[in-house]
């Protein structure tokens, strides 16, 4: 897809015209993914690649009943976001501000 469109272009109203916009939820104990994900997309995709990193994951459906999946039985930790944002600062990704607020709204949940 990012070689048929590129990176983001937003018109003079902020608003999205064409381009990739890259989603990553981070996941509770995966950090170490996360940042083999962000690093791909750094050396892959370039720099000026638009992500958004979310924290919205929950626990839902059969994860943690009867001891299922326990590895994600739980949410992710203020940390394991806050280490995930840091990364993809110093490889210099082109952040969405929503993800920034997503730090915000877990420092208020955790």
């Amino acid at each position: 897809m990012h070689r048929q469109v590129g990176d983001l272009v937003l018109d003079e109203r902020g608003l999205a015209r064409r381009g990739v916009i890259l989603r990553h939820l981070v996941m509770p104990g995966l950090l170490d993914e996360a940042e083999a994900i962000l690093r791909f997309v750094a050396e892959e995709l370039g720099t000026d690649c638009y992500v958004n990193l979310m924290a919205q994951y929950y626990v839902s459906g059969k994860v943690g009943k009867d001891g299922a999946y326990p590895e994600i039985a739980r949410g992710i930790h203020r940390d394991e976001y806050d280490r995930a944002l840091e990364v993809a600062e110093e490889l210099g990704l082109r952040l969405d501000a929503r993800s920034v607020g997503d730090r915000h709204q877990l420092a208020r949940a955790v």
